[in-house]
């Protein structure tokens, strides 16, 4: 087998709190979740292709249409280094569930934009790449938060607000999660889409709802740095709750939730797009398996153990 000419790689993320609130200005905090990878690696071609092995496609970049994301990452990053089409076939491989809120099209972005870079042995900013990979996710999402691309890219929590830099922050302790997939997909463009359309039916009692979510993402925040961590779970669960009145969640997600609180979780939400997708519970060393059959129980098709460290001391 031909060894590869370069790779790259790109965790998932989870959204902890603010999700669609953060469209509007509001402030959200995610996390990547590493134990979920998109990776891409090089191999010598007659013309640049990009072979997506989980979706079963393969895109020549070159006549590839306007709208496709994989073609759309590649004449980026071409253009942003001011290099020719390369006669590349980038294999892409990915472990993150598509449409389930982790981030999947951005990190298989991240990915192929890492791999392109360390192919051209060049480099690009950070802030670079993920002004490059918003530009692919305007195709997946319709109006993206931009939140996807800084945490895939930046790889480290941050508290982000839409058109600010995001803001690296501290975790003073570990936060041990449970990520459950409902196996119900969720289409982020069409659930922000939908509601785009009730702000603007409603946009009194829609702005109440996001300057809620907001307040409890500035609380959550410095639960967080405190290292109070038990605390966030009461906040979970005013935040899910605040989605629901949205017309976010659904009932394999209400379902799951429930399941988790019932088993000791100290708290549970939806995260993400909503509609379907994954959920998360807040659990404890002692608390993590019990939570985690009761998951199991209730149908979740995959569970995704993870925790939001401490940054290293440098």
């Amino acid at each position: 087998m031909t060894s590869p000419l370069a790779r790259g790689e790109a965790p998932g993320k989870i959204i902890l709190f603010g999700e669609h609130a953060v469209v509007y200005g509001r402030p959200a905090i995610a996390a990547p979740v590493t134990q979920v990878q998109a990776r891409a690696h090089i191999l010598p071609a007659s013309t640049c292709t990009v072979e997506a092995i989980d979706l079963h496609q393969q895109v020549e970049v070159a006549r590839a249409p306007a709208d496709d994301p994989f073609a759309l990452m590649v004449n980026l990053v071409c253009h942003a280094l001011q290099r020719p089409l390369p006669p590349w076939r980038i294999v892409i491989t990915s472990d993150i569930p598509i449409a389930a809120g982790l981030g999947s099209g951005a990190a298989i972005s991240a990915a192929i934009a890492r791999a392109m870079l360390a192919g051209f042995n060049a480099r690009l900013t950070d802030e670079t790449i993920s002004a490059l990979i918003y530009e692919v996710e305007k195709l997946h999402h319709g109006t993206p938060s931009g939140i996807d691309n800084t945490v895939v890219v930046y790889g480290r929590p941050v508290w982000f607000v839409r058109g600010r830099e995001p803001e690296p922050f501290a975790v003073a302790r570990p936060i041990p999660l449970l990520i459950a997939d409902t196996g119900a997909p969720s289409p982020t463009k069409i659930a922000v889409g939908d509601v785009r359309r009730a702000w603007e039916r409603e946009p009194v009692r829609f702005e109440a709802l996001f300057d809620a979510v907001a307040d409890i993402a500035r609380q959550a925040r410095a639960v967080i740095e405190e290292g109070t961590i038990l605390a966030l779970g009461p906040l979970m669960n005013a935040n899910q709750e605040l989605l629901a009145r949205m017309g976010l969640s659904s009932p394999e997600l209400d379902r799951l939730i429930q399941a988790a609180l019932g088993a000791g979780a100290a708290g549970a939400k939806l995260s993400g797009a909503g509609r379907g997708g994954n959920m998360i519970a807040l659990v404890t060393e002692e608390t993590a398996e019990e939570v985690a059959e009761a998951l199991r129980a209730a149908g979740a098709v995959r569970i995704i153990p993870t925790t939001i460290l401490p940054a290293p001391a440098t």
